[in-house]
């Protein structure tokens, strides 16, 4: 069969937490326009509703605190209800704290980074995890940062907590072998992004003297987490793959390494 004859590859369920912001907004897009049918998820009705219609016509907006087990529960129920199991999770909820030494980070500071980078991910995992492993193209991404491999002082509260989210997703990727052992193979894969840090057109706008160096565009993001889906899963299942800096405002495909 030749590739113009080859038929199109069915849209998938995507979705996407931590809608609201700018990667939220851009993945959603990118996704949309890649065909396949995408759900966002924000705490705020307003805010997501919002970026939903930024995303693009037909990116379809929930509310719901994934903090909350019971409310990530009926977000599942609701988003079933809409359109059946999701084939694939994008988590983009974190959230950032900073401090100036180890003496100075704040037990305020740790709870809310444990419950915007972990507690909402084990939630999500944990409750979509059985659509995700059976899907036939099963994707789960989170969005870490190159700190969790090279912490500092004055990070040690951001960079534990993404530490801590990145082995969660290591060991959705583990669950996703071992059912490939037993059932002869799977299609599912868990992936972990990382970043030095995001960057989108408005943030640029709004710092003009920042230079951004070694940030990520949000839209080279959008572009790495579409292509997830065009590699086999054996080859992303448990991998840490790093996008590249965009380089110029006329951004070059990201590349990724392990």
């Amino acid at each position: 069969m030749t590739a113009a004859t080859e038929p199109a590859k069915p849209p998938l369920n995507v979705l996407v937490t931590g809608g609201s912001g700018a990667s939220g907004v851009a993945v959603a897009r990118a996704l949309r326009e890649a065909g396949h049918r995408v759900f966002t998820v924000g705490s705020d009705l307003e805010r997501i509703r919002k970026a939903a219609a930024q995303a693009g016509d037909g990116v379809a907006p929930f509310v719901c605190d994934l903090a909350r087990m019971d409310e990530v529960r009926q977000l599942r129920a609701d988003v079933t209800a809409a359109a059946g199991p999701m084939d694939a999770v994008i988590h983009l909820v974190g959230g950032w704290r900073g401090a100036q030494c180890i003496a100075d980070q704040t037990d305020e500071d740790w709870d809310f980074l444990v419950r915007g980078a972990v507690t909402t991910l084990r939630n999500v995992s944990r409750v979509f995890y059985d659509d995700v492993a059976a899907s036939g193209c099963g994707r789960f991404a989170m969005v870490s940062s190159t700190t969790a491999a090279m912490p500092t002082a004055a990070t040690a509260s951001y960079a534990a907590a993404k530490a801590a989210a990145e082995a969660w997703t290591l060991a959705i990727a583990d669950g996703f072998s071992r059912a490939a052992g037993r059932n002869g193979g799977s299609a599912a894969a868990a992936v972990v992004l990382v970043v030095k840090a995001l960057v989108d057109e408005e943030l640029r706008r709004r710092h003009p003297e920042r230079s951004f160096a070694g940030a990520t565009d949000v839209e080279d993001l959008a572009r790495a987490v579409v292509g997830l889906f065009d590699a086999p899963a054996a080859e992303l299942n448990g991998r840490r793959l790093q996008l590249a800096a965009s380089v110029s405002p006329a951004r070059t495909l990201p590349r990724l390494k392990a």
